[in-house]
């Protein structure tokens, strides 16, 4: 088929490029290199089958494609909220964009939610048909609320245009390729580590999140894209596992062979205290469960740390 990947030279949309050319699919990565870099796709240029355009999601696109990954959005604070109008933007219009792009086309289109659509939430931990806590007007919305618009667009356009769809929330993500600015505490605690900076702690340490290596994922989203017609989601992809942040620092600090000290700083507004997926749909309807141990993951993404900052 030929694949169109929004965000395709983003952290999850290079490794998702790579696992659909390794599939026999023609590959167009769309990307306008906000928070997605050129050396993520840097491997895949001399590649006849895949295409790089750089293109802001934002304005229509015309292509002929048979099935679209729609992964264009910045997904951590510190990027999300530096040009918080134009991730609303990114998420609603992008959105728009590629659902009317569908629609021309005929193709199946795939949205890569996220777990934020939950907010800072109260049940626990988290399934799909639970309606999330989110705050509309705080300092993140900008990202949850997009997100939950985008949602709602692309169940509106399956209902009324009958566009074949697919929802997926993505809880999160770690492996080679994270950006050391990017903001997400794993590559903030190994880049710190490395450095034998003090581990930027925020709260008490005792939040929790669930950490999904990146082959884990895009295999859940490639067999979401796979799965019957009439199977639309909205559906949970992450680890199960829950681990304290505090326990994540101490266990980095321990693969880094690092003596960096943990020091803590104030919790920022609206950010959650509990995210673990269940993932019994994901289980039940894909046949899919993550299977990369957190330790090993880590030691892959410490790994990749360490060369990109030998070379800097």
């Amino acid at each position: 088929m030929r694949v169109l990947v929004t965000g395709g030279a983003g952290f999850i949309g290079s490794h998702l490029c790579r696992r659909l050319l390794a599939d026999g699919h023609e590959v167009l990565s769309a990307d306008n290199y906000f928070t997605g870099s050129r050396r993520n796709i840097h491997d895949l240029l001399g590649n006849p089958d895949f295409e790089a355009l750089r293109h802001d999601i934002t304005f229509p696109l015309y292509v002929e494609v048979d099935r679209i990954y729609n992964f264009a959005c910045p997904a951590s604070p510190v990027h999300y909220q530096y040009d918080p109008v134009q991730t609303t933007k990114t998420s609603v219009h992008g959105a728009i964009n590629m659902l009317g792009l569908a629609k021309r086309t005929g193709a199946r289109v795939l949205q890569a939610s996220t777990s934020e659509v939950y907010g800072d939430p109260e049940v626990h931990p988290q399934t799909e048909d639970y309606w999330g806590r989110v705050n509309p007007i705080g300092p993140r919305s900008c990202y949850d609320e997009g997100k939950r618009c985008a949602e709602t667009l692309f169940f509106d356009y399956h209902r009324q245009h009958r566009v074949e769809i697919k929802v997926v929330r993505i809880f999160n993500t770690y492996g080679p390729g994270m950006q050391p600015n990017d903001g997400r505490v794993i590559s903030n605690f190994i880049v710190q580590a490395l450095r034998g900076e003090d581990i930027t702690l925020y709260g008490d340490g005792a939040q929790t999140r669930s950490f999904c290596h990146v082959s884990d994922l895009v295999d859940g989203v490639v067999r979401m894209m796979d799965s019957p017609a009439g199977f639309t989601g909205p559906v949970n992809l992450g680890n199960p596992t829950e681990y304290r942040i505090d326990a994540l620092a101490e266990l980095i600090l321990r693969l880094c062979g690092s003596r960096s000290r943990l020091v803590f700083r104030p919790l920022p507004e609206d950010d959650p205290c509990q995210r673990q997926p269940d993932i019994t749909l994901a289980r039940e309807r894909l046949a899919w469960t993550p299977r990369v141990a957190l330790e090993d993951g880590l030691r892959d993404t410490i790994d990749h740390f360490r060369r990109l900052l030998e070379t800097q």
